[in-house]
């Protein structure tokens, strides 16, 4: 019997709004950098590669708050270096973390509003756990998603990380569901799959840009049809 339904958040519920690239575009012209877009935009791929490598090589950062935001700020001075910037560039990048603290810099996807509804109609616990700081809470209550959650548990916060089955156990044991009679939804094989897995949890794959097809059973596209994956039949 289904007691639980816990999530991922970046990239599973909420996506940066307009966009990391414009975020940062604007914060530099308030410092008066004025830089175009798409030259900020064409420097992305290395920032991204700065995280995957941060991460490959130790991810337990994400259950301290400070390493969580050194990172973070790392990610963007290096931006902005590459833009030139270099006297300010680690009080800018902490202007453009901090920017991502605030509810209106990000979005959540259409259908998880709707997909969070349904679960609470149903008696079924809904909760967050989510490789993010301590302002994780926050976001949901500016965001209005709140009210649909049991929980929201985020590494930093608590000082366990994905994909370490305790934080796992300890979102089931907050809301006094089984790890066996709940299922997780994540976009991440290595935080989500493995760590829900280890946990005792059912995974749910999900992949919002179009990525290959993983042959995986359980796999979702977008929340619409969250309920025919997990076994509860057709969705809204």
């Amino acid at each position: 019997m289904l007691e639980a339904v816990f999530f991922d958040v970046g990239n599973t519920l909420l996506y940066p709004h307009p966009s990391v690239s414009e975020v940062v575009r604007i914060v530099l012209c308030e410092e008066g950098h004025i830089h175009d877009l798409s030259a900020i935009e064409s420097l992305m791929p290395l920032v991204d590669e700065y995280y995957e490598e941060r991460y490959r090589i130790d991810d337990s950062f994400w259950s301290s708050e400070s390493e969580t935001a050194a990172v973070w700020v790392g990610m963007y001075s290096l931006l902005c270096r590459r833009l030139g910037i270099d006297a300010d560039a680690e009080r800018i990048a902490r202007r453009v973390y901090d920017q991502f603290g605030d509810s209106s810099r990000w979005r959540a996807y259409d259908d998880v509003v709707p997909a969070l509804g349904r679960l609470k109609q149903r008696g079924i616990g809904v909760g967050l756990i989510s490789n993010w700081d301590s302002r994780l809470a926050g976001l949901m209550e500016g965001l209005g998603i709140a009210p649909l959650l049991g929980t929201v548990v985020s590494s930093a916060e608590v000082g366990l990380h994905k994909p370490d089955p305790r934080i796992f156990e300890l979102a089931c044991a907050r809301l006094g569901v089984s790890p066996a009679n709940s299922v997780h939804v994540g976009d991440h094989e290595y935080a989500d799959i493995l760590g829900a897995t280890a946990a005792g949890l059912t995974p749910v794959l999900i992949d919002r840009h179009g990525g290959p097809d993983p042959g995986r059973a359980r796999f979702l596209r977008t929340l619409e049809n969250l309920e025919s994956v997990i076994g509860l039949g057709e969705g809204a």
